[in-house]
């Protein structure tokens, strides 16, 4: 036998073992949902809707499909009608990859949710194997890594700066946080509500609350239909939403650690400024031609609103964790010995 052959061998035993361990009968398939965010794919969707189909037939799963148009204008709705099996969701207009995939997310019913581009670029055929790897290594996520981009140069060289300034802030240990194609495990978004461009943080937001997260490489195919929908804008939005990622890693429940901390670094350095400005004012100079003196003034105005802004925030922030199902913590497990013990000493009939 080869080695490539026992390595699937010990990987299958693997996922059975860990079936089991989740209470599921190895013998049946995962159930997963996928959800394709389609915006002006009349194209694709139909191709891609067959691909995804055909795997998840050929793997006997328990599945559905959920394309959300993100507001189509070129016929896509009109397409997707004619798909099944389908769950097809229609939003108002044009709001964004994130809002139609968190809108896919919120109706998928399946243990198992698994999310792609609608452009036909992710090949379905890697699901099995990430959703394999995702039991058997006991993970809450698994992301898709492109390590052969099939891009224009430009969308390379603005992702692999993204991904560098992504590793440097965000630190989620993912080479490629902008591949749609990833699986989850439904209890992750139970208080998770996506905006902006945060789809692509998604990974990063999970591992601030505990979850586990793994990447597998994933094939990557050249676009073939439609036009792609990637502009300098989606960059910006994206490096804003990278700094909300950051802040709410290290300051979602102590932001006056931060906005405090620079407050009170403005008004030290008003101090010291104020000291030369004292020294000035011995000296005989003008406060009124002093830009020493308007300085200390602009620190110390400074310092107070930061440090305000970070009593301000300190409370808003207990305010919202005390009035909302979301939490800063995520419980895995609840395990009580003492009642299993209970159980195992009662008297038999």
């Amino acid at each position: 036998m080869s080695t490539s052959s026992k390595n699937n061998s010990l990987q299958n035993t693997i996922f059975f073992i860990k079936m089991e361990q989740l209470g599921e009968n190895p013998k049946m398939k995962p159930q997963i949902s996928i959800v394709v965010p389609v915006y002006n794919e009349v194209e694709n969707v139909h191709k891609l809707h067959e691909e995804i189909n055909n795997v998840c037939v050929k793997e006997g799963y328990v599945y559905e499909i959920i394309f959300v148009d993100d507001g189509s204008s070129d016929g896509t709705f009109e397409a997707c009608k004619k798909l099944t099996p389908l769950k097809l969701i229609r939003l108002r207009r044009n709001f964004g990859q994130t809002a139609a995939m968190d809108a896919g997310i919120k109706a998928a019913q399946h243990t198992y949710i698994v999310t792609m581009d609608g452009d036909g670029q992710n090949d379905p055929a890697d699901i099995p194997n990430m959703l394999t790897h995702m039991i058997t290594n006991d993970l809450d996520v698994v992301s898709g890594w492109r390590k052969k981009r099939k891009d224009t140069f430009f969308k390379r060289f603005a992702s692999r700066g993204a991904n560098f300034l992504r590793y440097i802030i965000v630190k989620d240990n993912i080479h490629d946080s902008g591949c749609s194609l990833k699986v989850y495990k439904k209890e992750c978004f139970e208080n998770i509500n996506l905006y902006g461009e945060m789809h692509r943080f998604i990974p990063a937001l999970l591992k601030i609350k505990g979850f586990t997260v793994g990447e597998v490489v994933v094939n990557h195919r050249p676009r073939t239909a439609g036009k792609t929908k990637y502009n300098w804008r989606r960059t910006v939005k994206g490096f804003i939403d990278m700094i909300a990622v950051w802040f709410w890693h290290k300051y979602s429940v102590r932001p006056l650690h931060l906005l405090g901390g620079i407050g009170i670094l403005m008004l030290f350095l008003a101090g010291i400024s104020g000291i030369f400005t004292t020294l000035s004012y011995i000296r005989g100079q003008s406060l009124t031609d002093d830009f020493q003196a308007f300085l200390t003034l602009a620190f110390i105005m400074a310092g107070l609103f930061l440090f305000v802004c970070g009593l301000l925030s300190d409370v808003l922030t207990k305010i919202y964790y005390g009035s909302t199902v979301d939490s800063p913590y995520s419980v895995k497990d609840v395990i009580d010995t003492a009642a299993n013990e209970g159980k195992a000493e009662e008297p038999e009939r």
